[in-house]
């Protein structure tokens, strides 16, 4: 009998599957039971007795409550909201601007690049909340220069002063953020080969159409894995209003279980939007060069 003989796509996809297997056993025994959990629980009036819980099936009396009979959520997401869409661009410029500027050719770049992702290491949710709980994540110079004034002249009313102020005022909170973000922008840029630059320069390009030309285009999916990635942790970090307002109901585990749900599916609507806007964006410039 002839042996069969294992390919070489086969074994790839064999090994490439052993090194995913740890995390896929870890997410089955430590996230996707408690997910499904809360969920089950979202459903339900749950009582902690003495020798048990008792589950008393209530539907989506909860769901309706949290979305229809209640402002609790809205007043509290709609800021938070408009402080995100604001900041999501900052921290996205900020990284691409710093990664840009660390990966030339300067003494102690090693160490600049070390001072940027320290945050990264010690942004912990106790950490930072002694942060700014100690005065250190505003920068004061809102009231010092009275920009707080101009603002409130030039926007009057609007509904945005307050989150541009908030944002403008934990702009500490801005750095802090774009750690990891630097650092993929960094590795994405390195990934650009240096004859293409070398070409623009042959050919008269300036710095400006270089940068628009070249750099921009090519960081494309890193600026996308980037929007993605700030996404999730601005909707995750320890200042989140929604997130101490799930922490309140102490006891009601239904509630907070679908107020949780609630909010997973928002998160999931808000990143589907800013893809969606970014893939329109990128069609758009795409259609321009053509």
């Amino acid at each position: 009998m002839k042996k069969r003989i294992v390919s070489g796509k086969t074994l790839r996809n064999l090994e490439g599957s052993l090194f995913m297997l740890p995390w896929l056993l870890g997410f089955l025994a430590f996230l996707a039971f408690p997910l499904l959990f809360s969920l089950y629980m979202s459903f339900h009036n749950v009582k902690v007795l003495p020798k048990q819980m008792k589950y008393d099936y209530v539907g989506l009396q909860y769901f309706k409550s949290i979305l229809f009979e209640s402002s609790a959520l809205y007043d509290i997401i709609i800021p938070f909201f408009q402080e995100a869409i604001i900041m999501i661009p900052v921290i996205i410029v900020f990284s691409l601007l710093m990664a840009i500027l660390l990966n030339q050719k300067l003494r102690g770049r090693m160490l600049f690049r070390a001072i940027f992702f320290l945050p990264v290491i010690f942004s912990t949710g106790y950490v930072l909340t002694e942060f700014v709980n100690q005065g250190e994540g505003s920068l004061g110079f809102l009231e010092r220069y009275e920009l707080a004034n101009y603002l409130d002249t030039f926007l009057g009313d609007s509904s945005w002063t307050t989150p541009i102020k908030q944002v403008l005022n934990r702009f500490v909170l801005v750095l802090w953020f774009s750690g990891v973000q630097i650092i993929i922008f960094l590795g994405g840029r390195q990934t650009i080969s240096a004859s293409a630059y070398e070409s623009a320069r042959i050919d008269g390009a300036s710095p400006w159409e270089v940068f628009w030309k070249i750099t921009l285009p090519a960081m494309a999916p890193f600026i996308l894995l980037n929007l993605i990635y700030t996404v999730v942790d601005l909707f995750t970090y320890p200042f989140n209003p929604i997130m101490d307002l799930i922490g309140s109901g102490q006891g009601a585990y239904g509630y907070n279980s679908a107020l949780v749900w609630i909010y997973f599916m928002i998160i999931i609507v808000f990143l589907s939007i800013v893809v969606l806007f970014y893939i329109k964006l990128s069609r758009n410039r795409t259609g321009a060069r053509r």
